[in-house]
């Protein structure tokens, strides 16, 4: 039970002309806090969501997100490019 309370993080990366974003890191306790201050340190905006990070740590570290997941991710990366570049909507 105590393994559901801690904190989760999940770092994606995608590049230009990848099929799909990978899972880069993840990790519980320690280690999604280590995550989260790399992320902040680099710059790197960090987006808080339970739910996505749950079906993310499902995923194998170095295997792209499958395509179920492809909407909601596009969907946030999309949201993250407007808010990098001052666009509203």
């Amino acid at each position: 039970m105590a393994e559901e309370t801690r904190q989760a993080a999940v770092a994606l990366a995608y590049h230009a002309g990848d099929l799909a974003p990978k899972v880069v890191a993840k990790g519980r306790g320690i280690v999604a806090q280590m995550i989260i201050e790399r992320a902040r340190e680099a710059g790197i905006y960090v987006h808080e969501s339970r739910e996505l990070v749950s079906l993310l740590m499902q995923v194998d570290l170095d295997d792209r997100i499958p395509p179920e997941l492809y909407l909601v991710v596009a969907e946030l990366l999309a949201w993250l490019y407007r808010l990098e570049h001052g666009i509203s909507g």
